[in-house]
């Protein structure tokens, strides 16, 4: 009988040095930001937590044993990938990480990556990733797309394909959540709509994937047995990790917006975690003409706690 595979740490460097810039830069660039401006302010201590939350949570996903657990059984391939999407991806958001990052940097090299992405046609892109639906699509469409059988069984033997596919569950999940959160109070609706819809057909897939009668991942369940599965209940138990406990997050994050919906419109001036008014930055008010500006704060401060709240 073939021996059950030893279960490492996985230290690829096209994950563990983005890991660690990421990791410098953050605390950097939340190091300047606090000691110019005070603790909690450009940067809350509530988006410092959820920014650790989820670099712990990604680094747990790509680098603990989960990951080499993963090229064995498809339940824990399933975890690692919820883990990017439903966990990861909306805990970077809410930190809103980018601020601090650019902090963190020299001004010069700041400033050329403003105006790299100040460009019309940059932000009209932008423009049109940050549509719900568009997110919606993009994002729903990617989690099919890798879980054609043909697809996933390809990325265990395939390193960069399977670097691919991390990358574009997180990317995509990253630009879905923001679609969502940036939205004006008034759309939470939408956005309830929005995350709904993907509970749904994720679901769906789920469902398909777990009540299947034949295996469909042969490559992905092969080493079932050396942990005591068949091949079967190897994917039975991995639809079942997309289906229940996935659902169930998509299922209280539209009861959140929803909530938030349904609260702010009993609201003047709602200040919510996912409120446009939360996400301004501390200290700035707001002329009679709708134009935002910071009159009790010193220019230098205003100009910090604008870069920190990017």
């Amino acid at each position: 009988m073939t021996p059950r595979p030893d279960l490492g740490w996985e230290f690829d460097p096209w994950i563990v040095v983005p890991l660690i810039i990421s990791a410098v830069l953050y605390v950097r660039g939340v190091f300047l930001l606090w000691r110019r401006a005070g603790i909690g302010r450009g940067v809350g201590r509530w988006q410092a937590v959820a920014f650790v939350g989820g670099w712990l949570i990604l680094a747990s996903a790509l680098v603990s044993p989960l990951h080499e657990l993963g090229e064995h059984l498809f339940v824990a391939h399933m975890v690692e990938h919820e883990l990017l999407m439903v966990a990861a991806a909306p805990l970077f958001t809410i930190s809103r990480p980018l601020g601090a990052w650019l902090q963190a940097i020299p001004r010069s090299w700041r400033m050329v990556l403003i105006r790299g992405v100040g460009s019309d046609a940059t932000r009209r892109d932008w423009r049109w990733l940050m549509r719900p639906m568009t997110a919606t699509v993009l994002h729903g469409a990617t989690i099919w797309l890798w879980h054609i059988p043909a697809c996933l069984d390809a990325t265990l033997t395939n390193e960069n394909l399977h670097r691919l596919q991390h990358v574009t569950f997180l990317g995509t999940a990253l630009i879905f959540w923001w679609a969502l959160i940036r939205l004006p109070h008034r759309q939470y609706g939408a956005g309830a709509m929005h995350v709904f819809l993907t509970m749904v057909h994720t679901n769906i897939l789920g469902a398909l994937i777990t009540l299947a009668p034949h295996v469909m991942y042969p490559g992905q369940t092969t080493d079932a047995p050396l942990f005591g599965l068949t091949p079967l209940d190897d994917q039975q138990l991995a639809g079942l990790v997309m289906w229940v406990p996935g659902g169930a997050i998509y299922l209280a994050a539209g009861l959140v917006f929803a909530t938030l919906w349904l609260t702010s419109a009993r609201q003047t001036r709602p200040s919510y975690p996912f409120s446009e008014s939360y996400w301004r930055p501390s200290g700035l008010g707001v002329h009679a003409s709708g134009e935002e500006r910071a009159p009790n704060l010193s220019p230098s401060l205003a100009s910090i706690r604008l870069k920190g709240d990017l």
